[in-house]
């Protein structure tokens, strides 16, 4: 008998339907966020930074302005944000329970105060794990809302609400599950603020993953800022009041 055809009978004992590769299980929340959790250096890597900063540059105008860039972050809740150019220095800056600025290149030098609708991405910003960690114990909602096209990358999508009602759109590699883009949906003013932030060039700080590269801009403008993140340090000495409002004002 030709060997070619011993098999036949046998195969002829099963439907091709049951042997046709099965579809993917659709992924749970839970996978998703623990994937992403896991890529970043796992949750007591993420624990273990208490302060952080970021050095670089922020390019504006389509990279025709470069300033210098310093974001400090501290738990419980605290982000500040440096940029200087020309001997001007911008400050944002949120100490847990408010925000506050300095715009000298709106005219103004001294430090104001913030409404609480200007300091939500300071907020977010604060998040050193980022707005799928720790979720539930901060009374967030995540849903998994499938894959969508992120430039030519079929990432998956997650939506997460919070407490205050703005949504988070978090896309993530589906290689990797490090975030990709991230697309904010706030509520300011009564009006809905939608900004759209692309995340890359990774690396790791105390053990942790972080985009050295972000860029972030209104859905749908070219008009888009950079920050070239060049120096990272965890766990960095703060001195007291570093985030908070200052008790004089500059002259």
């Amino acid at each position: 008998m030709n060997p070619r055809y011993l098999f036949l009978p046998l195969l002829s004992l099963f439907p091709l339907t049951s042997i046709a590769q099965s579809p993917a299980p659709t992924p749970t929340v839970d996978e998703l966020v623990a994937k992403n959790i896991e890529a970043k250096g796992g949750a007591a890597a993420i624990n273990a930074i208490q302060s952080l900063r970021f050095e670089g540059r922020l390019l504006v105008n389509q990279g025709q302005i470069e300033l210098t860039y310093t974001q400090t972050k501290e738990r419980p809740g605290k982000v500040r944000t440096d940029a200087t150019l020309q001997g001007m220095a911008l400050v944002q800056a949120y100490d847990g329970a408010s925000g506050w600025k300095i715009s000298p290149f709106q005219g103004r030098k001294d430090p104001e105060k913030m409404s609480g609708d200007e300091a939500k991405p300071l907020v977010e910003d604060a998040e050193i794990g980022g707005p799928l960690f720790d979720w539930k114990a901060q009374g967030k909602t995540v849903t998994y809302l499938g894959t969508e096209d992120v430039e030519g990358t079929s990432a998956p999508k997650l939506k997460v609400v919070r407490k205050n009602g703005d949504i988070n759109y978090i896309y993530l590699d589906p290689d990797h599950f490090l975030t990709i883009r991230e697309l904010t949906q706030r509520t300011e003013q009564g009006a809905k603020v939608e900004v759209e932030t692309d995340l890359g060039d990774y690396e790791k700080v105390n053990g942790v993953y972080f985009p050295f590269s972000i860029e972030a801009g209104k859905k749908g403008s070219n008009d888009k800022q950079k920050i070239i993140i060049e120096k990272a340090e965890a766990n960095i000495p703060l001195d007291n009041g570093f985030f908070s409002f200052p008790k004089t004002a500059a002259k």
